[in-house]
């Protein structure tokens, strides 16, 4: 495993971050979410994401039990604020003072740890004064609560004036959690130069598109069974925009480029994103250990240039670019 440091801080993260969004608390049974856990240990990794919105909490419950035995010193973990949790009452969302502070404790009796290392903006909140917000992340770090601030899905505009706040409190702002793959590109344009600019990494959710740059979805074909896109408590919506026979037959030229770097689909795709020098760490998931210990073989790798060219030639035109598909939800969701 290597690590980069993250941001404009000291704080180093390993390569690859293991996240547990769409199946610990819902989709896997807990004994094999901590195998999954103690694969990714097994493996270097030392940074472990989730959110408290994951699973209505449980998620965290489960990432905090198969941590529990582990020297928190030597752990970075993350956990994120904004969406509706619990009985999703009319403060049990957003970011306000009122849920920020009351989230903040809960995560951390979940996770079973006195602080979190990073504590993230899940999303912006166009109701909640962004001075308000940013006085709760600053009350927060002062309490020893968490030690680092994030976001979430956040434009640069957005972005330049959370820094902003961020340096006059006192704290730093030093992460963005953007989703960023070979087919979803829309942080290149605005995010990322202003990222560069204020000091701020990405650390990128699915990298590998869902699973779709894995290369087990074929044009024409049925979906596997038990696969996400098979999955229609929660996987199968997110997945079933890339199933289109365009994208399936522009991932499956990928395969021997993927052969001729040494790599599989899935390993190629979370390289491709370490390849970006703004990109601090790639969140991967796994519903079986294997899979840790496969992807996580994407770390160190350097494509040679003519292997990232090839890449932009068989994706072409389906990668979706616009920065402004990187937009605040309109309202809460409640």
């Amino acid at each position: 495993m290597e690590f980069r440091y993250l941001g404009n801080s000291g704080l180093k993260i390993s390569e690859i971050t293991y996240g547990n969004w769409l199946t610990h608390g819902s989709q896997v049974e807990n004994d094999v979410a901590t195998a999954c856990v103690h694969a990714a240990l097994d493996a270097g990794i030392t940074t472990f994401d989730t959110a408290d919105v994951y699973a209505n909490t449980a998620a965290e419950t489960v990432l905090g039990k198969a941590l529990q035995d582990e020297r928190r010193e030597s752990l970075e973990i993350f956990t994120k604020v904004y969406f509706p949790t619990g009985p999703k009452g009319h403060n049990d969302t957003g970011l306000s003072r009122k849920h920020i502070m009351e989230s903040i404790n809960g995560s951390l009796r979940r996770l079973q740890t006195d602080y979190v290392d990073l504590y993230q903006a899940h999303r912006y909140d166009v109701e909640t004064p962004l001075e308000e917000t940013m006085q709760a992340f600053a009350d927060v770090v002062r309490a020893g609560k968490a030690l680092y601030i994030g976001v979430s899905e956040w434009t640069a505009e957005e972005l330049r004036a959370g820094h902003s706040l961020a340096r006059e409190l006192g704290f730093q702002l030093i992460s963005n959690q953007p989703q960023y793959s070979m087919l979803w590109r829309v942080i290149e344009e605005e995010v990322i130069p202003a990222s560069e600019d204020l000091g701020i990494s990405q650390i990128v959710w699915s990298p590998v598109a869902q699973g779709v740059l894995s290369g087990k979805y074929k044009p024409g074909a049925a979906v596997p069974a038990g696969s996400r896109a098979a999955d229609e408590k929660g996987g199968a919506d997110m997945i079933r925009r890339w199933l289109s026979d365009d994208v399936l037959a522009a991932v499956h030229r990928l395969q021997p480029v993927a052969e001729e770097a040494g790599l599989t689909m899935a390993q190629l795709a979370v390289a491709w994103v370490l390849q970006n020098r703004n990109v601090a760490s790639a969140i991967i998931g796994a519903s079986r250990p294997e899979q840790v210990a496969s992807n996580v073989k994407a770390a160190g790798v350097r494509l040679k240039p003519e292997i990232m060219a090839r890449i932009d030639e068989a994706v072409g035109e389906l990668a979706e670019r616009d920065p402004a598909r990187t937009k605040s939800p309109a309202a809460r969701l409640v």
